[in-house]
């Protein structure tokens, strides 16, 4: 799992028919010590109905594609959770 910032979203007017109804975002990896981004930007699924500036928990590769499918989806990110606050 990873700590990301949500910094944009992506509109995709033809996707795969099994990522209809899901937004997809653009994340970037966060860092707790230094509240700022890291790293480059990339596009994480919506699971959690999160928006822009929202501190997320993201999976990476299978763990996301069997969040909305039979491991099949063809997603590589996914967000699963908003984090309301963290402490150090």
């Amino acid at each position: 799992m990873k700590l990301c910032k949500v910094v944009g979203s992506v509109v995709s007017t033809i996707k795969d028919e099994r990522l209809k109804g899901y937004k997809l975002l653009i994340v970037q990896g966060y860092s707790v010590l230094t509240k700022e981004t890291t790293g480059s930007p990339f596009v994480a699924l919506d699971t959690a109905g999160a928006g822009e500036g929202d501190l997320v928990i993201i999976v990476s590769g299978t763990p996301a594609q069997y969040l909305v499918g039979d491991g099949k989806i063809p997603i590589d990110s996914a967000i699963i959770g908003i984090i309301d606050s963290f402490s150090i």
